[in-house]
C-alpha cells in the first residue's frame, strides 16, 4: 500500500488584504503538518484575494504576491510538504493566474491557468492570459529579489506535472474542471494520481451538486485522488465563496469541509491508498489502451518519496454521505455569513432595517437573526476569532462576551416600522412581534408628518395638492405620493443608522440593510432610491418564492414563529390608502404574479430568450390554459416594465448573488438601461405569429386532424418537458 495524507482547505481571505491573506494561508500549513499531511492545497489566487478585479492590473499586486511567497519560502513551512499556492505572475508581458508548487523551500514548478473563467459573475479575461503552450515547460526567470534569497534562478513554468519517486500530483485550476475537455484526462492517462483544483466558486442556490458531480465524474472513470480548495466567505463584494473544500476518491467523496462557516481557517484532511487507484485503472481495459498511446505531457522530476508504507495504525479515510444544505438552509447560513464578513471588516457597528412587517424586510430580520446563532454558537465551540470580533462590535466590557443571540442582536441590530396612515395595524404588529424574537432594538416612527410637509412645500411651490387614485387622482399623482413616502423612509434610514449609536453612546455607524428581492428588481417594482436603496442587501437575488419557502423553514428551525403569519398575508407596499372595498396588492400592481415574474427572468437570463423566444416557449409551456394571444400579452406586459424600469440596475443596492436570473447590473447582467419600451419590431413579430396559430387553430377545428404538440422544432425546445410538470425545465 502506498498512503498518503493530503489536505486541502476553506480560507476566508480578503482582496488586498496581504497581511490577512498571508496569516491564514500559514495557519492552514501549520494545521496541515500538525496532522501529517504532505500535500497541503490553497484555492485560487489565496494570496492576492480572487475578488481584487482590475486591481490586479497594479504591478502592485503582483509584486506584493511575490513578497509574500517569499516570505513563506523562507521559513520552514514548506519542509516535507508540497505546497500549492495560488497568486498572479507576470512572464514577459502577459499577466498569469497560477498556482505556484512549493516543496522544501523550493519553487519546483509554477502552473498557469489555462481556461479562464470569463462569464457571469467572472472576467478572468480582463486580468489574466490563458497559457496556450501545452507541449511543452519553459523555463521562467524568477524576480532577482526573489532568486536571491531562495538561491534559485528559475523554474518550470507552464502545463506539466510533478513526478517523484512514487506518485505524480499535477494541478487543475478551477475552470479548467469544466471546459468540454479538461487536462485531468490526459493527466491520468500520462500516470497522474493526485489532481489538485484551486478554486475561486461562489455560492448560488441549489449549485453544489453541479460540482460536486463535476469532482466524483472526473475520477469515477479514470481513477485518481481529486482534491478541491474553495475560498469562503465575503472577499469585498457581492459574492460569498461556498468552501465545500474537499477530497474525492475514485468517484467518492472521503473527506468534506464546510459550505458555509465564520472560521477563517478551515482544513480537511484525508488519508487515501494511492495503490486503490492504480489497482481501478488497471482493471479499466480501455483506460490500458488509451494509456498506451498518450499524448506525452511534460513533468518535472523531483527525487523524494511522500507516500508511507502500509500501517495498522494509519487509517484510511472510507467514502461519506456528502452534506448537501436544503435552499432554506442555503438562503438562512450563506448571506448569514456574508453579513457577518461584511460587519466585522466595514467598521461598523450594526445594522438598521427598515422592518415593514412584510416578506422581504422579515426575511432579512431573520437572517441576521440567523447570523446572531451562528455567533454565538461558534464562540461556544471556541472560536477566538469569532469572540474578538463580536466583543468589539458589540462593545463588550469587562471580558463579558455574547452568549445569548437575542442579547447580542440587542447590541448590533436595529429595527424600525416607518408606518403611515396608509398602514395597517397588522402590519405594525407583526412587525414588533417579529423584532422581539429576534432581539432587535426595535422603533416605531410614524413619517406622516414628513410626508404632510412635503406636500404642503409642494403645494406652496405649485399651488396643487396631489391626491390618491381612490379619492379621485391620476396615475401620476397616485404614484407621486406613493415614492414620497418610499423616498423618506430611505432618508430617515440613513439618518438612523449614522445617529442612533451616538444617541446610545455607541461608537461608529450602522449598515443600512435593504430587502428588495431579485423578482421585484427584474420587473422594476420598486422606487428608485427608496428603501431597496442602503449600503447591502442580502436577498437581493433571492427570488419571492424562495423567500416564502424560506420564511415557513425559519418559523420552525430559528424559532421566529410570528414568520408563519408574515408568510401566509398577502404581499402589500401599503402606500395607498385602505378602503373597504379597496387594499393595494403587489401582484395586482404589478399586473403579473409572483410565480410568473420567475419564469420570465429564468427564460430572459438562463435562457437567454428574447420576447419572440420567450412567447414561444411560453406557449408550449401555458399553451393548455392560455390561448396565443393571451400569452403574447403577458410577454409584452413584462418586456414594457422590465425595459422602462431598467435604470433602477444601475442604482440597486449591492447584493449578495444567490440566483443565476439576477437582473444585477454593475457585475452580473450586462444590458443596457435606455430601451424603446414599445419593441416594435418583436412585438410585431410575435403579433404575426398569434395570427399564424391562429389561423392554425381554425384549421385544425375545420378539419379535425391532430397536428401534434411535441416540443423541440423550430427553436422552441427549451420547456419541451413542461406540460406535465409546471416547473419542468426552470
Amino acid at each position: 500500500m502506498r498512503l498518503l495524507k493530503v489536505a486541502t482547505c476553506n480560507l476566508n481571505q480578503w482582496a488586498m488584504d496581504f497581511d490577512c491573506n498571508l496569516k491564514h494561508i500559514k495557519d492552514s500549513i501549520t494545521r496541515a503538518k500538525e496532522v501529517g499531511a504532505v500535500i497541503r492545497l490553497g484555492p485560487e489566487l489565496e494570496i492576492t484575494g480572487y475578488g481584487c478585479e482590475d486591481h490586479f492590473l497594479e504591478l502592485d499586486t503582483v509584486n506584493h504576491a511575490w513578497e509574500c511567497l517569499k516570505e513563506i519560502l523562507l521559513g520552514d513551512w514548506t519542509d516535507g510538504i508540497l505546497c500549492s499556492i495560488g497568486m498572479p505572475i507576470i512572464r514577459g508581458s502577459e499577466r498569469y493566474n497560477c498556482q505556484v508548487l512549493c516543496f522544501n523551500r523550493k519553487i519546483v514548478m509554477i502552473r498557469p491557468k489555462m481556461w479562464l473563467a470569463n462569464d457571469g459573475n467572472y472576467r478572468e479575461l480582463r486580468w489574466f492570459t490563458t497559457w496556450k503552450q501545452k507541449d511543452q515547460l519553459v523555463e521562467f526567470q524568477l524576480p532577482p529579489e526573489i532568486s536571491e534569497a531562495l538561491s534559485q534562478t528559475s523554474v518550470p513554468f507552464g502545463y506539466g506535472y510533478i513526478q517523484f519517486l512514487d506518485t505524480a500530483v499535477a494541478a487543475e485550476i478551477c475552470e479548467e474542471l469544466f471546459t468540454p475537455n479538461p487536462p485531468h484526462t490526459e493527466l491520468a492517462l500520462n500516470g497522474v494520481e493526485v489532481f489538485l483544483n484551486a478554486s475561486g466558486s461562489h455560492h448560488q442556490l441549489r449549485k453544489l451538486d453541479l460540482r460536486l458531480r463535476a469532482f466524483i465524474g472526473a475520477t469515477h472513470t479514470r481513477g485518481g485522488v481529486y482534491m478541491y480548495s474553495n475560498h469562503q466567505g465575503c472577499d469585498g463584494a457581492r459574492l460569498y465563496y461556498d468552501g465545500c473544500s474537499c477530497v474525492v476518491v475514485n468517484g467518492e467523496v472521503v473527506a468534506q469541509g464546510s459550505q458555509f462557516s465564520l472560521k477563517d481557517v478551515e482544513v480537511v484532511v484525508a488519508q487515501v491508498d494511492l495503490d486503490a487507484v492504480a489497482s481501478l485503472r488497471g482493471s479499466i481495459s480501455s483506460f490500458q489502451e488509451q494509456a498506451s498511446c498518450k499524448t506525452k505531457v511534460s513533468s518535472v522530476a523531483v527525487p523524494y518519496n511522500i507516500c508511507k508504507p502500509f500501517n495498522l495504525k494509519m487509517l484510511l479515510s472510507s467514502p461519506q454521505k456528502i452534506m448537501y444544505h436544503s435552499p432554506e438552509e442555503e438562503i438562512a447560513f450563506g448571506p448569514g455569513c456574508w453579513l457577518w464578513d461584511y460587519l466585522r471588516r466595514s467598521g461598523s457597528s450594526g445594522f438598521l432595517l427598515p422592518l415593514s412587517g412584510g416578506a422581504d424586510s422579515s426575511s432579512v430580520a431573520a437572517i441576521v437573526g440567523c447570523m446572531c446563532q451562528l455567533v454565538v454558537k461558534e464562540i461556544a465551540n471556541g472560536d477566538e476569532q469569532v469572540k474578538a470580533d463580536a466583543i468589539r462590535i458589540g462593545n463588550y466590557a469587562d471580558g463579558k462576551f455574547p452568549t445569548d443571540s437575542n442579547e447580542f442582536a440587542k447590541r448590533i441590530f436595529y429595527t424600525v416600522y416607518m408606518g403611515s396612515e396608509n398602514s395597517s395595524e397588522a402590519t405594525k404588529t407583526r412587525a414588533k412581534v417579529l423584532a422581539d424574537e429576534i432581539g432587535s432594538w426595535h422603533l416605531d416612527v410614524c413619517i406622516d408628518g414628513v410626508v404632510s410637509s412635503l406636500l404642503s412645500l409642494f403645494q406652496t411651490v405649485t399651488g396643487k395638492r396631489p391626491r390618491y387614485k381612490v379619492d379621485g387622482g391620476s396615475n401620476v399623482e397616485n404614484l407621486g405620493l406613493q415614492n414620497i413616502q418610499a423616498r423618506i423612509r430611505m432618508v430617515l434610514a440613513f439618518m438612523l443608522a449614522s445617529l442612533l449609536p451616538w444617541v446610545h453612546n455607541k461608537k461608529g455607524f450602522y449598515l443600512v440593510l435593504g430587502s428588495s428581492n431579485v423578482d421585484e428588481a427584474l420587473r422594476g417594482y420598486l422606487t428608485k432610491y427608496d428603501c431597496s436603496a442602503a449600503d447591502i442587501n442580502p436577498i437581493g437575488s433571492i427570488s419571492k418564492q424562495d423567500l416564502r419557502t424560506f420564511l415557513r423553514w425559519a418559523a420552525n428551525h430559528l424559532g421566529y414563529s410570528s414568520l408563519t403569519e408574515i408568510e401566509a398575508a398577502p404581499p402589500t407596499a401599503e402606500l395607498e390608502p385602505i378602503r373597504s372595498n379597496y387594499s393595494q396588492l403587489d401582484e395586482v400592481d404589478m399586473g403579473m404574479t409572483y410565480e410568473e415574474l420567475s419564469v420570465y427572468g429564468r427564460l430572459r437570463k438562463i435562457f437567454r430568450c428574447g420576447p419572440v423566444s420567450m412567447f414561444k416557449n411560453l406557449c408550449y409551456k401555458w399553451g393548455a390554459t392560455l390561448t396565443p394571444s393571451e400569452v403574447a400579452d403577458k410577454v409584452k406586459h413584462f418586456f414594457k416594465y422590465y425595459s422602462i424600469n431598467r435604470h433602477k440596475m444601475t442604482v440597486l443596492t449591492p447584493s449578495y448573488h444567490a440566483e443565476s436570473y439576477s437582473p444585477e447590473d454593475n457585475r452580473f447582467d450586462l444590458r443596457q438601461f435606455l430601451y424603446n419600451a414599445r419593441w416594435p419590431y418583436q412585438f410585431r413579430k410575435m403579433d404575426e405569429l398569434v395570427q399564424e396559430m391562429n389561423g392554425d387553430r381554425v384549421a385544425f377545428k375545420e378539419t379535425g386532424e391532430d397536428g401534434g404538440t411535441a416540443a423541440g422544432g423550430g427553436g422552441m425546445g427549451v420547456v419541451a418537458a413542461a406540460s406535465g410538470d409546471p416547473k419542468a425545465g426552470f
